[in-house]
């Protein structure tokens, strides 16, 4: 295979694989029953003007299935952290004490689950549309150098078929991940 058409895959396969990694991170915000700090991590909170990501503005503490503790780093962002979290789409309402900001999720009902399956199924499809998107434009660099004479038909069909098993496997990888949140989700 020439150095075109083997860069030119490495490239979709490392696009392919960077769509999956974010699905697999927007499926770990998708709230499930338990309590978990991945459930913030795409949480941002106006730390002093600037949108800054909770992961980095305070500790997290999961006391048990429901309940988590968060502890800002800085007290004056208390308020913010506060704010972002009701704000947010995780359906809680947080309590200040002063020192820590208690969460207590509240029990998951069939209406919020469906929800929440909605959701995974758009981000999984996100996902798989920019995998398909990856894969048009390798073709159309393979087409192209089909078509300008720098590799031959069979090298181009090879690379082609290649290409297919790339974006078969990254698909059916974004299809279990969404399977396992489904199977999460309707856990009760």
């Amino acid at each position: 295979m020439s150095e075109t058409t083997e860069m030119a895959l490495l490239e979709a396969e490392e696009k392919m694989q960077k769509a999956l990694e974010v699905a697999r991170e927007d499926m770990a915000t998708i709230r499930t029953g338990r309590a978990h700090p991945s459930m913030f991590s795409k949480l941002l909170v106006d730390y002093y003007g600037a949108p800054t990501p909770l992961q980095q503005l305070a500790s997290f503490q999961v006391q048990d299935a429901r309940t988590v503790l968060i502890q800002p780093y800085d007290k004056g962002a208390m308020s913010s952290v506060e704010k972002a979290l009701r704000d947010s789409d995780l359906g809680v309402n947080p309590s200040n004490d002063g020192n820590v900001v208690r969460i207590v999720l509240p029990q998951l009902t069939e209406e919020r689950r469906k929800d929440y399956i909605k959701l995974a199924r758009a981000k999984g499809e996100e996902a798989k549309v920019s995998v398909r998107n990856v894969r048009r434009h390798t073709k159309d660099q393979i087409d192209k150098a089909v078509k300008d004479g720098d590799i031959g038909e069979d090298e181009g069909s090879r690379a082609e078929k290649e290409l297919e098993g790339l974006t078969r496997r990254h698909v059916d990888a974004i299809d279990e991940v969404l399977k396992h949140k489904e199977a999460e989700l309707l856990e009760v």
